[in-house]
Protein backbone atom coordinates (compact mmCIF):
# COMPACT_ATOMS: atom_id res chain seq x y z
CA UNK A 1 0.00 0.00 0.00
CA UNK A 2 1.66 3.54 -0.88
CA UNK A 3 2.18 5.81 1.91
CA UNK A 4 0.70 9.11 -0.35
CA UNK A 5 -2.11 9.56 -2.22
CA UNK A 6 -0.28 12.30 -4.36
CA UNK A 7 3.21 13.53 -4.03
CA UNK A 8 3.94 17.29 -5.33
CA UNK A 9 7.18 19.22 -6.25
CA UNK A 10 6.76 22.85 -6.86
CA UNK A 11 8.20 26.19 -5.85
CA UNK A 12 7.65 26.70 -2.11
CA UNK A 13 6.25 30.30 -1.70
CA UNK A 14 4.52 32.05 1.06
CA UNK A 15 1.39 33.70 -0.54
CA UNK A 16 0.88 37.15 0.53
CA UNK A 17 -3.17 38.16 -0.20
CA UNK A 18 -4.43 41.94 0.25
CA UNK A 19 -7.60 43.46 -1.42
CA UNK A 20 -6.24 46.21 -3.58
CA UNK A 21 -8.12 49.31 -5.62
CA UNK A 22 -6.98 49.36 -9.42
CA UNK A 23 -4.94 52.94 -8.63
CA UNK A 24 -2.61 50.75 -6.78
CA UNK A 25 -1.88 48.53 -9.86
CA UNK A 26 -1.41 51.72 -11.94
CA UNK A 27 1.29 53.71 -8.96
CA UNK A 28 2.90 50.48 -9.74
CA UNK A 29 3.05 49.94 -13.29
CA UNK A 30 1.99 46.19 -13.03
CA UNK A 31 0.13 44.28 -15.62
CA UNK A 32 -3.66 43.52 -14.47
CA UNK A 33 -4.40 39.95 -14.35
CA UNK A 34 -0.88 38.27 -14.60
CA UNK A 35 2.05 36.91 -12.85
CA UNK A 36 5.48 38.97 -13.13
CA UNK A 37 8.63 37.76 -11.89
CA UNK A 38 10.48 39.98 -9.10
CA UNK A 39 13.49 40.38 -7.52
CA UNK A 40 13.23 40.85 -3.43
CA UNK A 41 14.05 44.62 -3.51
CA UNK A 42 11.30 44.45 -6.25
CA UNK A 43 8.68 42.65 -4.11
CA UNK A 44 9.83 44.99 -0.98
CA UNK A 45 8.69 47.47 -2.89
CA UNK A 46 5.26 46.05 -3.52
CA UNK A 47 4.18 44.67 -0.33
CA UNK A 48 5.70 48.73 1.38
CA UNK A 49 2.65 49.79 -0.36
CA UNK A 50 0.04 46.69 1.28
CA UNK A 51 1.06 48.59 4.69
CA UNK A 52 -2.21 49.29 6.82
CA UNK A 53 -4.01 46.87 4.57
CA UNK A 54 -5.24 43.16 5.99
CA UNK A 55 -3.40 40.79 4.32
CA UNK A 56 -3.78 36.72 4.09
CA UNK A 57 -0.14 34.72 4.26
CA UNK A 58 -0.38 31.29 4.14
CA UNK A 59 2.15 28.55 2.66
CA UNK A 60 1.65 28.62 -1.56
CA UNK A 61 2.86 27.75 -4.50
CA UNK A 62 1.04 26.18 -7.61
CA UNK A 63 1.87 22.64 -6.37
CA UNK A 64 1.96 23.50 -2.65
CA UNK A 65 -1.68 24.32 -3.27
CA UNK A 66 -2.94 21.85 -4.81
CA UNK A 67 -1.15 19.17 -2.11
CA UNK A 68 -2.78 20.96 0.76
CA UNK A 69 -6.50 20.53 -1.30
CA UNK A 70 -5.59 16.63 -1.35
CA UNK A 71 -4.96 17.10 2.22
CA UNK A 72 -8.24 18.90 2.93
CA UNK A 73 -10.23 16.89 1.29
CA UNK A 74 -8.79 13.99 3.49
CA UNK A 75 -6.05 12.34 1.40
CA UNK A 76 -2.15 11.58 2.33
CA UNK A 77 -0.12 14.32 0.45
CA UNK A 78 3.60 15.29 0.49
CA UNK A 79 5.61 17.80 -0.94
CA UNK A 80 8.91 18.89 -2.31
CA UNK A 81 10.23 22.30 -1.94
CA UNK A 82 12.80 24.45 -0.73
CA UNK A 83 12.69 27.18 1.89
CA UNK A 84 15.10 29.54 3.74
CA UNK A 85 16.11 29.43 7.20
CA UNK A 86 14.14 32.33 7.80
CA UNK A 87 10.94 33.48 9.89
CA UNK A 88 8.82 32.94 6.52
CA UNK A 89 10.23 29.68 5.93
CA UNK A 90 9.71 28.53 9.36
CA UNK A 91 6.00 29.93 9.22
CA UNK A 92 5.95 27.44 5.29
CA UNK A 93 7.26 24.17 7.12
CA UNK A 94 4.50 24.63 10.31
CA UNK A 95 1.68 25.49 8.03
CA UNK A 96 2.01 22.78 5.59
CA UNK A 97 3.05 20.23 8.63
CA UNK A 98 -0.23 21.34 10.55
CA UNK A 99 -2.33 20.34 7.54
CA UNK A 100 -0.90 16.72 7.59
CA UNK A 101 1.16 17.20 4.36
CA UNK A 102 4.99 15.46 4.83
CA UNK A 103 7.46 18.07 4.01
CA UNK A 104 10.82 17.35 4.98
CA UNK A 105 13.56 19.26 2.53
CA UNK A 106 16.58 21.03 4.10
CA UNK A 107 16.63 24.87 3.79
CA UNK A 108 18.90 26.94 2.19
CA UNK A 109 20.20 29.75 3.23
CA UNK A 110 18.96 32.22 1.06
CA UNK A 111 15.79 34.13 1.78
CA UNK A 112 12.03 32.47 1.56
CA UNK A 113 10.34 33.31 -1.73
CA UNK A 114 6.93 34.89 -1.90
CA UNK A 115 4.39 35.83 -4.13
CA UNK A 116 2.54 38.61 -3.66
CA UNK A 117 -1.50 38.13 -4.75
CA UNK A 118 -3.12 41.81 -5.59
CA UNK A 119 -6.68 41.34 -5.92
CA UNK A 120 -9.12 43.79 -7.50
CA UNK A 121 -12.80 43.89 -6.82
CA UNK A 122 -13.38 42.48 -10.52
CA UNK A 123 -11.90 39.40 -8.47
CA UNK A 124 -8.88 39.27 -10.73
CA UNK A 125 -5.65 38.35 -9.36
CA UNK A 126 -2.21 40.31 -10.30
CA UNK A 127 0.84 38.15 -9.15
CA UNK A 128 4.40 39.12 -8.29
CA UNK A 129 6.29 36.47 -7.63
CA UNK A 130 10.00 36.16 -6.04
CA UNK A 131 10.85 32.56 -6.11
CA UNK A 132 14.06 32.70 -4.16
CA UNK A 133 14.93 29.54 -2.16
CA UNK A 134 12.55 27.92 -4.46
CA UNK A 135 15.02 28.10 -7.12
CA UNK A 136 17.75 25.97 -5.49
CA UNK A 137 15.45 23.04 -5.44
CA UNK A 138 17.51 20.13 -6.79
CA UNK A 139 17.56 16.56 -7.99
CA UNK A 140 19.02 15.73 -4.31
CA UNK A 141 16.19 17.05 -2.59
CA UNK A 142 13.94 14.25 -4.38
CA UNK A 143 13.67 11.52 -1.96
CA UNK A 144 13.42 8.02 -3.72
CA UNK A 145 11.62 5.98 -1.23
CA UNK A 146 8.85 8.99 -0.89
CA UNK A 147 8.62 9.15 -4.59
CA UNK A 148 8.26 4.93 -4.75
CA UNK A 149 5.68 4.97 -2.08
CA UNK A 150 3.25 7.55 -4.06
CA UNK A 151 0.14 6.93 -6.45
CA UNK A 152 0.98 9.95 -7.98
CA UNK A 153 3.71 12.63 -8.56
CA UNK A 154 2.65 16.08 -9.12
CA UNK A 155 4.99 18.48 -10.83
CA UNK A 156 4.34 21.86 -11.88
CA UNK A 157 5.35 23.28 -15.08
CA UNK A 158 7.26 26.58 -13.47
CA UNK A 159 10.00 24.54 -12.16
CA UNK A 160 11.23 24.08 -15.74
CA UNK A 161 12.23 27.97 -16.04
CA UNK A 162 14.96 27.09 -13.61
CA UNK A 163 18.33 25.13 -14.41
CA UNK A 164 18.08 23.30 -10.93
CA UNK A 165 14.31 23.17 -10.62
CA UNK A 166 13.95 21.16 -13.58
CA UNK A 167 16.60 18.63 -12.82
CA UNK A 168 14.54 18.00 -10.27
CA UNK A 169 11.06 17.88 -11.92
CA UNK A 170 13.36 15.21 -14.56
CA UNK A 171 14.34 13.25 -11.01
CA UNK A 172 11.22 12.97 -10.07
CA UNK A 173 9.73 11.88 -13.42
CA UNK A 174 12.63 9.51 -13.36
CA UNK A 175 12.08 7.54 -10.13
CA UNK A 176 8.18 7.74 -10.58
CA UNK A 177 8.63 5.64 -13.82
CA UNK A 178 11.71 3.59 -12.37
CA UNK A 179 8.81 2.54 -9.75
CA UNK A 180 5.56 1.92 -11.83
CA UNK A 181 4.34 5.54 -10.17
CA UNK A 182 1.97 7.60 -11.94
CA UNK A 183 2.84 11.44 -13.31
CA UNK A 184 0.55 14.52 -13.50
CA UNK A 185 1.74 17.88 -14.93
CA UNK A 186 0.19 21.02 -14.92
CA UNK A 187 1.31 23.96 -17.55
CA UNK A 188 0.65 26.26 -14.74
CA UNK A 189 0.85 29.09 -17.30
CA UNK A 190 0.30 30.10 -20.83
CA UNK A 191 3.37 31.66 -21.06
CA UNK A 192 5.19 28.76 -20.26
CA UNK A 193 3.71 26.90 -23.04
CA UNK A 194 4.55 29.61 -25.62
CA UNK A 195 8.15 29.28 -24.35
CA UNK A 196 8.51 25.58 -24.71
CA UNK A 197 6.20 24.73 -26.07
CA UNK A 198 7.96 21.12 -27.48
CA UNK A 199 9.03 20.14 -24.51
CA UNK A 200 6.14 20.25 -22.97
CA UNK A 201 4.26 18.16 -25.80
CA UNK A 202 7.84 15.39 -25.28
CA UNK A 203 6.61 15.43 -21.30
CA UNK A 204 2.90 14.95 -22.26
CA UNK A 205 3.74 11.89 -24.55
CA UNK A 206 6.52 10.60 -22.14
CA UNK A 207 6.80 10.36 -18.73
CA UNK A 208 3.11 12.46 -18.28
CA UNK A 209 -0.09 9.98 -16.98
CA UNK A 210 -2.22 12.89 -16.26
CA UNK A 211 -1.98 16.60 -17.99
CA UNK A 212 -3.85 19.15 -16.63
CA UNK A 213 -4.28 22.72 -18.50
CA UNK A 214 -6.53 25.56 -18.70
CA UNK A 215 -8.13 26.70 -22.63
CA UNK A 216 -5.60 29.61 -23.06
CA UNK A 217 -3.00 26.95 -22.55
CA UNK A 218 -4.28 24.19 -24.58
CA UNK A 219 -5.05 26.63 -27.01
CA UNK A 220 -1.56 27.66 -27.55
CA UNK A 221 0.05 24.21 -27.24
CA UNK A 222 -2.43 22.71 -29.72
CA UNK A 223 -2.96 25.50 -32.47
CA UNK A 224 -6.39 24.98 -31.94
CA UNK A 225 -9.59 26.79 -31.70
CA UNK A 226 -12.15 24.59 -29.82
CA UNK A 227 -11.39 23.81 -26.50
CA UNK A 228 -12.74 20.00 -27.12
CA UNK A 229 -10.73 19.67 -30.43
CA UNK A 230 -8.18 20.89 -28.41
CA UNK A 231 -8.61 18.00 -25.50
CA UNK A 232 -8.95 15.58 -27.89
CA UNK A 233 -5.33 16.25 -29.92
CA UNK A 234 -3.71 16.27 -26.16
CA UNK A 235 -5.53 13.02 -25.71
CA UNK A 236 -4.08 10.89 -28.62
CA UNK A 237 -0.40 11.57 -26.97
CA UNK A 238 -1.48 11.42 -23.16
CA UNK A 239 -3.62 8.73 -21.35
CA UNK A 240 -5.46 11.41 -19.00
CA UNK A 241 -6.15 14.92 -19.75
CA UNK A 242 -7.77 17.75 -17.47
CA UNK A 243 -8.37 20.86 -19.27
CA UNK A 244 -10.22 24.10 -17.30
CA UNK A 245 -12.68 26.57 -19.17
CA UNK A 246 -13.06 28.83 -15.65
CA UNK A 247 -16.77 29.20 -14.91
CA UNK A 248 -18.39 27.04 -18.21
CA UNK A 249 -16.89 23.99 -16.30
CA UNK A 250 -13.96 21.33 -17.74
CA UNK A 251 -13.38 18.47 -20.23
CA UNK A 252 -11.93 15.27 -18.80
CA UNK A 253 -10.58 12.90 -21.63
CA UNK A 254 -9.97 9.12 -19.98
CA UNK A 255 -9.42 5.58 -22.08
CA UNK A 256 -10.39 7.11 -25.18
CA UNK A 257 -14.05 8.78 -23.63
CA UNK A 258 -14.86 12.76 -23.47
CA UNK A 259 -16.65 13.66 -20.23
CA UNK A 260 -18.00 17.34 -19.89
CA UNK A 261 -18.02 18.27 -16.76
CA UNK A 262 -20.66 21.55 -15.80
CA UNK A 263 -19.52 24.38 -14.45
CA UNK A 264 -20.93 25.67 -11.10
CA UNK A 265 -22.18 29.56 -11.25
CA UNK A 266 -20.65 31.56 -7.97
CA UNK A 267 -20.19 35.26 -7.26
CA UNK A 268 -16.78 35.23 -7.85
CA UNK A 269 -14.62 37.44 -5.15
CA UNK A 270 -10.34 36.18 -6.01
CA UNK A 271 -9.67 33.01 -8.33
CA UNK A 272 -6.40 32.68 -6.71
CA UNK A 273 -5.75 29.33 -6.61
CA UNK A 274 -8.67 27.98 -8.14
CA UNK A 275 -6.87 25.97 -11.34
CA UNK A 276 -4.79 24.84 -8.15
CA UNK A 277 -7.29 23.29 -5.92
CA UNK A 278 -9.16 21.93 -9.43
CA UNK A 279 -6.28 19.56 -9.90
CA UNK A 280 -6.11 18.29 -5.88
CA UNK A 281 -9.82 17.86 -5.97
CA UNK A 282 -9.18 15.14 -9.35
CA UNK A 283 -6.14 14.39 -8.22
CA UNK A 284 -7.53 12.97 -4.59
CA UNK A 285 -10.58 11.64 -6.47
CA UNK A 286 -8.67 8.98 -8.84
CA UNK A 287 -7.00 7.97 -6.12
CA UNK A 288 -9.53 7.37 -3.45
CA UNK A 289 -11.55 5.59 -6.01
CA UNK A 290 -13.74 7.52 -7.32
CA UNK A 291 -14.35 7.62 -11.15
CA UNK A 292 -12.82 10.03 -13.01
CA UNK A 293 -16.70 11.74 -14.16
CA UNK A 294 -17.23 11.80 -10.70
CA UNK A 295 -13.84 13.11 -9.83
CA UNK A 296 -14.37 15.61 -12.48
CA UNK A 297 -17.52 16.94 -10.94
CA UNK A 298 -15.81 16.80 -7.32
CA UNK A 299 -13.37 19.52 -9.06
CA UNK A 300 -15.66 22.08 -10.58
CA UNK A 301 -17.33 22.11 -7.41
CA UNK A 302 -14.15 22.60 -5.23
CA UNK A 303 -13.34 25.12 -7.79
CA UNK A 304 -15.91 27.17 -7.65
CA UNK A 305 -15.83 26.87 -3.61
CA UNK A 306 -12.58 28.90 -3.61
CA UNK A 307 -13.02 31.87 -6.10
CA UNK A 308 -16.50 32.29 -3.98
CA UNK A 309 -13.99 33.19 -1.10
CA UNK A 310 -10.40 34.65 -0.59
CA UNK A 311 -7.55 32.86 -0.61
CA UNK A 312 -7.00 29.51 -2.02
CA UNK A 313 -7.57 27.66 1.00
CA UNK A 314 -11.02 25.76 1.49
CA UNK A 315 -12.83 27.40 4.63
CA UNK A 316 -15.58 25.74 3.83
CA UNK A 317 -14.60 22.15 3.60
CA UNK A 318 -16.61 19.20 1.83
CA UNK A 319 -18.14 16.58 4.20
CA UNK A 320 -17.80 12.80 3.05
CA UNK A 321 -21.75 12.93 2.43
CA UNK A 322 -20.70 15.82 -0.03
CA UNK A 323 -17.94 13.68 -1.73
CA UNK A 324 -20.41 10.89 -1.85
CA UNK A 325 -22.95 12.84 -3.49
CA UNK A 326 -20.73 13.63 -6.52
CA UNK A 327 -21.03 9.56 -6.80
CA UNK A 328 -24.39 10.04 -7.07
CA UNK A 329 -24.97 12.63 -9.42
CA UNK A 330 -22.64 10.47 -11.51
CA UNK A 331 -24.87 7.53 -11.64
CA UNK A 332 -28.03 9.54 -12.29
Amino acid sequence: MAMYDVFGVGNALVDIQARVEDEILTRLSLDKGIMTLVDDEQQSKVLSHLDGSPLNRCAGGSAANTIVAVADLGGSAGYFGKVGSDALGDFFLKDMQELGVSISVPPTDKATGTCAVLITEDAQRTMLTSLSASTSLSPDDIDEFKIANSKYVYVEGYLLTGDSTKKAAYRAFELAKKHNVKVAFTASDPFLVNMIRDEIWDLITGPVDLFFCNEEEAKSLTGEDDPLRCAVKIHEHCENVALTLGGKGSIVMHGGEEFPIEGVQVDAIDTTGAGDMYAGAMLYGITNGLDWRTSGHLASHAAARIVSQLGARLQNRFTEEEIKSFSRLTES
